[in-house]
């Protein structure tokens, strides 16, 4: 067995194999070829248009982009990721043909609110320069072109990632280092507990209750795994809750900022002051009330700190550096700007009880030098291993929540992922400290046939429904599960799997169009004005995006799903991902006389897809392609086995 030195050298390894898959991939995305996919994908807007530039509460100078392009499609920016502007030129080697032009301008996405993104920039020159482009006319090959914004290449959170590493392989006689060993460490070093009689909480089930007290007994680590719908945030919450009446302050991160702002807002509701480091995704007024950079602009003495900054900006443009006045008079406004800073910062931590950000949000210069007893790492079982050492880092114990049979981190490097980059560090201590891990049982969400597949297939048949939902269903009779086999088709319509683009994804047209008449036809059984009054809401699931963007297209022409549009969302199912809906419709696309079914092998995906439903599945798909793969049988059988016994 490998030392826990040598694991953590060959993680290192597998990082920067990542690092340098993904910067390739990137630099060649960057080809004019690229750009069109790049905007279908999310990950860049097209002929943006500047708005008004302003210093932010950092003193950061910051720039509007609106977006005016394909406003439908889903995108992929979020608060901390960098981006850099370019433009389109004619080819000097051939006329109808677009090079892309990169300026020499970046940034980072600093708030995003639908079509609006501020993105704060390193100079200030920048803004003036983004702001003297004019917007493209339309013409399809003029000399200067469309403005465009793309997500750059995240050289940031590697280096954070890389630098976690190495301090880890690096400690020695302290908390981290001992941390390190125990993780990798099999059952002949034990995890250490407190020892006092359990708490009693009416409100929890007895597998909720008992993993709340787990979490208070634990000196070192401690698992949370929550499968689908019991209640993990719900347990979460009330962990964290009872770990302030000892503590007086946590430290919440997740993955994700979406999965941050959710169980920040859970902890607000029980009366929590949180400090959300990092802007939120779900933006209203409720998530931005709690954020650092609103908190810190509403501190009563900020108006006066904001008074010095501009006095020293001002002073700095005038640039009357000959007099000694100039720099003695520079150096006071700078050091009392400095001191109101500390001051505000103090305050501002002071009141919060929990400190929440993402992982890589842990590194952040706010937080220099802050040690915490607790951290609670939420949906842990998405995060890559290095990401997890950020915030490890600053604690003397860490809670683990999430469950590693559904969405695993994403891995662009398949040499790295068959080499195990893809193992979490939660995998690793569930798999080396088993005796640490609590399984919530009772779910809240499916139906109790949509919940006994997913328990035999991913939880050794442990898991339990909940007695009052456990026969939840919208009509009479009806079976909660059904799959349509695409095979049995009239012979004049083929349902068979085409490749769209380069490396875009795969389009089922004659699949997509079935999809829709099912829901038509699962809505005229339900009844308009039903469907309307109790608003019942219905997901379209499809692993590949290309299909979805179709799904979607589809959905916004026809005429019958008009009244009903706010009540579907059509996603892949990664996008899914936490999310629940009444009504799930699953489209798996593949179909080939070989057999092929790509990263529909990945089991876990499929545990994602299926278990998003309260009470109804509805699965379109080749029978004879994907029943070639046993899972796919099972899941086919077991449906079978349901509607016969009906």
């Amino acid at each position: 067995m490998a030392t826990a030195l040598q694991q953590l050298m060959q993680q290192h390894l597998l990082l920067k194999l990542e690092y340098n898959t993904e910067k390739a991939a990137y630099q060649q995305q960057t080809e004019a070829i690229g750009i069109r996919r790049k905007v279908k994908r999310g990950d860049a807007w097209a002929n943006v248009r500047v708005g008004k530039s302003f210093y932010n509460s950092l003193n950061q100078m910051c720039v509007e982009i609106f977006r005016t392009e394909d406003q439908d499609i889903e995108h992929n920016f979020e608060f901390g990721r960098p981006v850099a502007f370019f433009r389109t030129v004619s080819s000097k080697d051939a006329k109808d043909k677009l090079e892309v032009k990169f300026m020499n301008v970046t940034g980072t996405v600093n708030f995003v609110d639908g079509d609006r993104m501020v993105i704060s920039l390193p100079k200030d020159d920048y803004a003036r320069e983004l702001q003297n482009i004019e917007p493209s006319n339309g013409a399809a090959h003029e000399e200067a072109s469309a403005l465009f914004v793309a997500l750059s290449f995240d050289e940031t959170s590697y280096r954070l990632m890389f630098d976690a590493l190495e301090r880890v392989m690096h400690a020695r006689g302290n908390r981290l280092a001992y941390l390190r060993d125990l993780f990798y460490s099999h059952q002949h070093q034990p995890a250490e507990h407190f020892k006092f009689q359990p708490m009693q909480f009416p409100w929890l089930n007895k597998t909720q209750e008992k993993a709340v007290n787990e979490v208070l007994w634990t000196k070192d680590v401690m698992v949370v795994h929550g499968p689908p719908g019991t209640g993990k945030t719900t347990t979460l919450v009330e962990a964290i809750n009872e770990t302030l009446r000892r503590e007086s302050q946590v430290l919440v991160c997740a993955q994700s900022n979406m999965a941050v702002d959710w169980i920040s807002e859970q902890l607000v509701d029980r009366g929590i002051p949180v400090l959300r480091v990092g802007n939120p995704t779900r933006v209203n007024d409720k998530m931005l009330s709690f954020t650092y950079e609103r908190r810190f602009e509403s501190h009563p003495e900020y108006p006066q700190l904001w008074s010095l900054r501009k006095a020293i900006r001002e002073m700095r443009s005038k640039r009357k550096r000959g007099s000694e006045s100039y720099h003695q008079q520079l150096d006071r406004l700078k050091s009392r700007a400095t001191e109101l800073e500390v001051r505000i910062n103090a305050e501002l931590f002071q009141e919060a009880r929990v400190i929440a950000c993402t992982l890589t949000g842990a590194a952040n210069r706010v937080l220099d030098g802050m040690k915490f007893t607790t951290l609670f790492i939420d949906e842990a079982a998405q995060a890559l291993e290095a990401a997890c050492w950020i915030p490890i880092r600053k604690v003397s114990r860490v809670i683990f929540a999430g469950d590693h049979q559904q969405l695993p981190p994403t891995v662009k490097s398949i040499a790295a992922l068959k080499a195990g980059l893809g193992k979490t560090l939660m995998e690793r201590i569930v798999e080396n400290k088993p005796e640490i891990v609590t399984l919530l049982q009772v779910q809240y969400r499916m139906n109790d046939k949509i919940m006994q597949f997913s328990s035999r297939e991913f939880y050794g048949g442990k898991l339990q429904t909940a007695p009052e939902i456990k026969y939840r269903g919208i009509l009479d009779y009806d079976n909660p599960m059904s799959w349509y086999n695409t095979d049995d088709l009239p012979e004049e319509i083929e349902s068979k799997e085409e490749f769209v683009g380069e490396s875009f994804g795969r389009i089922n047209k004659a699949e997509a169009e079935l999809t829709l008449q099912h829901l038509e036809l699962y809505y005229g059984r339900i009844g308009k004005q039903r469907i309307l009054d109790e608003r019942i809401y219905v997901g379209i699931i499809s692993p590949y995006r290309a299909q979805v963007q179709l799904l979607r297209r589809m959905i916004k022409k026809r005429e019958f799903f008009k009244p009903y549009r706010h009540l579907i969302s059509v996603n892949t199912v990664d996008g899914f991902q936490g999310q629940e809906r009444d009504v799930i419709i699953l489209s798996l696309v593949r179909s080939n006389d070989e057999g092929q079914i790509g990263f529909l092998r990945d089991l876990r995906r499929m545990n994602v897809a299926i278990t998003r439903a309260r009470m109804k599945l509805i699965i379109l798909g080749s029978v004879d392609t994907l029943t070639k793969h046993p899972f796919y049988k099972r899941l086919y059988e077991y449906i079978q086995e349901q509607q016969s016994s009906t």
